[in-house]
């Protein structure tokens, strides 16, 4: 009988053990695993907001449901140079910086279509400062392209044909 104390014990003491770490997790950092950049759980909402003024949900899913903000996050962590990586959060900053000099408020509380309004004047503004083409440049293109490789357009929206196409046997042939 004490054998099945003794092992329902060692039983919860391995699941305890097993859920340890995520109850142990940092809350202030990203929820991915990056090698070289450091996101704070801060910055990575931001950058969700900003993925899903770029791609909104509509009838299909926007960008924060898809986790394209996490896509472009690991991207840049994996992919860009160390000086890339700084324009990208110095522009971040100054993305921020420009909503309160323009709105009062930061990105996170403005509207649908301030948003859009200071997307929109950071794309058009040929004079603006290197650090927040930049930021805009990557953020756009790599939610862009997160999407475009997402299960759900890979899946339902993309129609997929073998090479060379369908064999039909009941085609009728033409005699020479």
């Amino acid at each position: 009988m004490e054998r099945r104390l003794a092992i329902k014990q060692i039983l919860f003491l391995a699941g305890g053990m097993a859920l340890l770490p995520s109850c142990l997790r940092d809350t202030g950092k990203s929820s991915i695993a990056l090698q070289t950049i450091d996101v704070s759980l801060d910055q990575e909402h931001l950058l969700a907001d900003i993925s899903e003024t770029i791609i909104p949900e509509t009838k299909t899913p926007g960008a924060k449901s898809l986790n394209l903000h996490l896509f472009a996050i690991k991207m840049l962590d994996d992919c860009y140079a160390k000086e890339d990586q700084e324009l990208f959060f110095k522009g971040l900053d100054a993305l921020q910086d420009r909503s309160e000099a323009q709105f009062s408020r930061s990105f996170q509380k403005l509207t649908v279509p301030e948003r859009e309004q200071l997307l929109l004047a950071i794309e058009k503004d040929e004079q603006a400062e290197p650090a927040i083409k930049k930021f805009y440049d990557i953020i756009k293109s790599k939610t862009i392209e997160g999407y475009l490789s997402s299960k759900y357009v890979m899946t339902n929206l993309v129609v997929w044909e073998l090479v060379p196409g369908r064999w039909n046997p009941y085609y009728a042939v033409k005699s020479a």
